[in-house]
């Protein structure tokens, strides 16, 4: 089984890659927190990988981190969820948002996803809120301020998403540029959100 990739990055799309390896292609499909988080094509890339071995296929997921993997294996292990369906959820929210969803047993989140009903994350509170909580950062560590700073976060990405900027690319931002330093107010932290993303 392939578990870890290590090469050129050839082409690049919002939800698969190919990674050229001593001139061998490696089609991988991604979710967008990985996407975002990877170089442009030509350059070098290393992911962490799930291969999913069916009858008729062979498909490798990829993923930018240790913990997005480590939720993409907790979610296919759910009855209903495939390899497909889990890259989705990984790709609705970013990781941090996705895992204080789970913990905090926030249906109505899960189910902004696209493809995710009620069943579905009523089913993923269940198997994974009390299995997750170990990878969900201090709110201290993800948010620099405590409650102000997620409602800074919020208020902040609402505003990236409705000037048209994607919901996991709004949130994802924002979220990395709380962990990075405290923020003294609404306006500061959107202008050096629009600023990286117009980067």
């Amino acid at each position: 089984m392939i578990a870890r990739l290590r090469g050129m990055l050839v082409e690049k799309a919002a939800d698969r890659i190919v990674v050229d390896i001593q001139g061998v292609g490696y089609d991988v499909a991604i979710p967008f927190s990985t996407y975002y988080e990877i170089g442009e094509a030509g350059s070098e890339v290393a992911l962490y990988v799930y291969t999913h071995v069916r009858e008729d296929a062979l498909q490798l997921f990829g993923f930018h981190t240790k913990k997005e993997k480590q939720i993409f294996l907790e979610l296919i292990q759910i009855s209903g969820i495939g390899p497909r369906l889990a890259v989705t959820i990984l790709s609705g929210l970013p990781v941090d948002e996705l895992l204080r969803a789970i913990v905090d047993g926030d249906v109505a989140r899960l189910c902004s996803i696209p493809g995710v009903g009620r069943k579905t994350a009523d089913r993923i509170v269940l198997e994974l809120k009390g299995r997750l909580g170990g990878l969900l950062e201090k709110p201290e560590a993800a948010w620099a301020g405590g409650l102000q700073g997620d409602s800074m976060a919020r208020d902040v990405s609402s505003a990236l998403i409705n000037l048209g900027y994607p919901r996991p690319k709004a949130e994802g931002t924002v979220s990395r540029l709380l962990r990075e330093k405290s923020w003294e107010n609404f306006e500061e932290l959107l202008k050096s959100a629009l600023r990286e993303l117009a980067g």
